[in-house]
């Protein structure tokens, strides 16, 4: 049975200036957020980033670990990001790690949608938690 999680979250990035990878189109940044609603969590991660000569494009991935409680049950999980820009024009795709979730999470798996309104960060996660087998 799909399940819907949905609230807001606060995140802080933080460029790595230390990573030299010779190419200032390309960057990396720590990932720290506090989770809010349906989802009561914190995470951290890691970002890889690519800009443009092009205002408005550019692509990210990231992967994020997850600690809390999601609906009640506590836990650990895995989100990978795949993000893309192309012109102003946003397309992502944020997906559970196929067998990330700990403790009471075992078996989760989803894909998580983000909204940014006003400035406000709200996350849609639909998800199934399966019994291990």
């Amino acid at each position: 049975m799909t399940t819907h999680a949905s609230g807001t979250f606060e995140v802080k990035l933080n460029p790595q200036a230390d990573d030299k990878v010779g190419d200032s189109t390309v960057g990396r940044m720590s990932i720290d957020k506090q989770f809010h609603g349906d989802l009561e969590a914190s995470s951290k991660g890691q970002m890889l980033t690519a800009m443009t000569d092009v205002t408005g494009s550019a692509g990210y991935v990231a992967i994020e670990r997850v600690s809390g409680k999601l609906h009640g049950h506590s836990g650990t999980f895995a989100l990978q990001h795949s993000g893309t820009m192309a012109r102003g024009a946003p397309q992502l795709t944020i997906t559970v790690v196929p067998d990330s979730g700990t403790g009471e999470l075992v078996g989760l798996a989803g894909k998580m949608t983000i909204d940014i309104v006003d400035g406000k960060h709200f996350y849609d996660f639909e998800y199934t938690l399966a019994k291990p087998q």
